[in-house]
Formats: C-alpha cells, sequence, structure tokens
C-alpha cells in the first residue's frame, strides 16, 4: 500500500506543475484573445480561434513600433499626463505603468534591484530581500524621515506577495545572486533544490 502510495504521489507531483503551467498559459492566451476576438465575432461572417490573440499581439508590437518614433513618444506622454490628472484613473494607472516598468527593465526607479540579506533586529535572524531603491529624492515627505535607509522589498513563500521595508544599509549584506533565483528561493521556502556540476544524478 505504501509503494502505491509512494508511486501515486511521484506522479502527482510530476503531473501538476505541467498541468497547472500548461492551464495558465490557456488561460493567458483565452483572455488575450477575448480581447479583441469578442468584437471580430460580431464583425467577420466566420472567427477563427486565436485570430484575436494573434492581432492582440501585432497590435501591441505596433504600438511599441511607433513609442520608438520621438513624434509617437512625445504625443503618448501628453497623453498620459492627462491621464495622470484623473484621480481615479491615476490610482489604477500609475501602480500598473512602474510594476511593468520594473519588468521590462530589469531594474527599480533608480536602477539598482540587488539581492540582499536583511538583518532582523538583534536576533540574529535573517531574510532574503531585494533593494528596490535608494534614493527618495523623487518623494521628500519620505526622504527627509528615510536617513540612511534602502527600500527593500521582501518575497514571501508559498503566495505572490510579500511587503516593503524601509531598511538601515548597514543592515543589509549585498548577494552575488541572480534576482530570478532569489525569487524562486523565496516563493517556494527555499525548498528548490538545484544539482551543481558534478554532482550524482
Amino acid at each position: 500500500m505504501k509503494q502505491l502510495q509512494k508511486i501515486f504521489l511521484q506522479g502527482l507531483v510530476t503531473f501538476l506543475p505541467i498541468a497547472l503551467t500548461i492551464y495558465i498559459i490557456y488561460a493567458g492566451v483565452s483572455v488575450v484573445d477575448s480581447f479583441l476576438g469578442d468584437s471580430l465575432r460580431e464583425v467577420l461572417p466566420f472567427y477563427v480561434p486565436g485570430l484575436g490573440f494573434l492581432l492582440t499581439i501585432a497590435l501591441i508590437f505596433l504600438l511599441g513600433l511607433m513609442l520608438n518614433n520621438l513624434i509617437a513618444t512625445g504625443l503618448f506622454h501628453k497623453l498620459e499626463v492627462r491621464i495622470m490628472k484623473v484621480p481615479f484613473i491615476k490610482a489604477i494607472y500609475s501602480p500598473l505603468r512602474d510594476v511593468m516598468n520594473l519588468f521590462s527593465k530589469g531594474a527599480g526607479p533608480t536602477g539598482l534591484q540587488k539581492v540582499v540579506l536583511v538583518d532582523v533586529g538583534d536576533t540574529g535572524i535573517r531574510s532574503l530581500g531585494v533593494v528596490m531603491r535608494e534614493s527618495f529624492k523623487d518623494l521628500p515627505a519620505i526622504e527627509v524621515n528615510a536617513a540612511d535607509r534602502v527600500a527593500v522589498y521582501v518575497p514571501m513563500s508559498y503566495g505572490l506577495g510579500g511587503f516593503t521595508l524601509m531598511v538601515p544599509r548597514s543592515k543589509i549584506t549585498p548577494l552575488d545572486m541572480p534576482i530570478e533565483k532569489a525569487m524562486s528561493l523565496a516563493i517556494t521556502g527555499w525548498v528548490k533544490v538545484e544539482k551543481t556540476e558534478g554532482e550524482n544524478k
């Protein structure tokens, strides 16, 4: 019986990540496809599944191409300034834009973003975090009280969340580690272990 349970668990551990990955990709493609697909269904005499997805990707690429033009960039900037003047829209648009900029540039607002260990008080406990910014010049109210502190994002395990701390510079230790690996370790609770070269498989 124990052997059957072991075999089942091995199969489950292998199956779930694959199934969930396929489902998430499928759900993402379906959402993007419906973005233009719903409108195309009403206009076209027939609709080929996936056409909305392809047109959305083409639209995104075209927008990126246009934004490489100085005139288009200037027009978009003026439009963005107007959007940011509307309180409700600004509250939604501004954080989303900052998050997208973070992922697209792979760096924080000050071009930093590095993996660090954060000392938790005098307990000897340390937590893995990512420095998001070291300068608060664009946030005067924060800069006045920041002293010699940096903003460190500490991801939570087994969830898409975390919290940001204002940490004294003396309480952090930089690590030579890619951000992607640090986030992967933090999210999985450090369970993920990768074999090093030369290690027996």
